[in-house]
C-alpha cells in the first residue's frame, strides 16, 4: 500500500501501552502484520510482572514509563518516535490485552493511505463483539461520550475504541496532553476541533486476557467515566 503522494511504502509505527500484560503481549505482537510496520513499541507502564521481558523476546522495542497512566504510556511511545532519525507517516495505537485483532491493521490504515483520511477508529459498536467482551458500563459509557461529542462538536463517532490509526503529522498537530483515561476521547475531540478527515472500520473484539484495569473494577469504571466526561467538557 502506498500513499497517493508518495513514491514509497508508508512508514508505520505501532504504540502499545501495557501494564501487567505478561500473558497477552506476545500474542498481540505475533499477530501484527510485520510486513506493514517499521517499529512495534511496547510502552511498559510500571508493571509488576514480566511484561517488558516477554515483549522484548517477542521482538518489540520496549520503553519504560514508571508513572502510571494510559496516556503517560502513549506519550512515552510518542517521545521514542520523536527521537528517531526519520518520522513515520502513520502511528497505530493498540492495546496489549489481546482484545483487539491486530491482523485488522491493513484494513485500519487503508483509508489513510488510499482515501486521504487523517484518522481511523476501529469501532467495536459497529463490529463483531464477542459475548462478554465489553461490560454494560463500557457500552453505555461509549454511547454517552460519543453522543456528547456529536452534540457539542457536530461530528459522529460510534466508539472510543483504543485500536486506531492517525497520520503522524496530525498527531503532532493536536498536541496530546492527557496522562490517564482521557487519552482516546481527547484525540477524537481534538480531531473534531481541527476538522480532521476521519472514518471508522468495524472492529472485531474479544474478551481480553486477564482482568481489565478500568472496567474490571468499580473504582476504575467510575474514574474512567469521570475523566472522559471531564475531557469532553474541558476542550469545549
Amino acid at each position: 500500500m502506498q500513499f497517493q503522494n508518495l513514491s514509497r511504502e508508508p512508514i508505520i509505527d505501532v504504540i502499545i501501552p501495557a501494564y501487567n500484560e505478561e500473558a497477552s503481549i506476545a500474542h498481540v505482537i505475533k499477530d501484527i502484520p510485520k510486513y506493514l510496520v517499521r517499529n512495534i513499541i511496547v510502552c511498559e507502564n510500571n508493571s509488576t510482572d514480566r511484561t517488558a521481558e516477554v515483549a522484548s523476546e517477542a521482538g518489540a522495542i520496549v520503553v519504560s514509563e514508571p508513572e502510571k497512566g494510559y496516556g503517560n504510556a502513549c506519550l512515552k511511545g510518542m517521545a521514542y518516535i520523536e527521537s528517531l532519525e526519520s518520522n513515520p507517516d502513520i502511528v497505530v495505537f493498540l492495546d496489549g490485552d489481546y482484545s483487539d485483532y491486530p491482523e485488522q491493521m491493513p484494513e485500519l490504515v487503508r483509508p489513510i493511505i488510499n482515501d486521504g483520511m487523517h484518522m481511523v477508529i476501529a469501532s467495536r459498536a459497529v463490529g463483531q463483539l464477542e459475548k462478554g467482551a465489553m461490560m454494560p458500563q463500557q457500552v453505555f459509557g461509549n454511547w454517552l461520550a460519543t453522543t456528547l461529542i456529536k452534540l457539542f462538536y457536530n461530528v459522529t463517532f460510534t466508539d472510543l475504541g483504543p485500536f486506531r490509526a492517525i497520520r503522524y503529522d496530525k498527531l503532532i498537530e493536536i498536541e496530546m496532553q492527557d496522562k490517564t483515561f482521557g487519552w482516546t476521547v481527547e484525540m477524537q475531540v481534538k480531531a473534531a476541533k481541527h476538522k480532521f478527515r476521519f472514518t471508522e472500520i468495524p472492529a472485531k473484539y474479544r474478551k481480553r486476557i486477564g482482568v481489565s484495569k478500568v472496567s474490571g473494577t468499580v473504582r476504575g469504571t467510575i474514574l474512567a467515566g469521570h475523566k472522559i466526561l471531564w475531557t469532553i467538557f474541558k476542550l469545549l
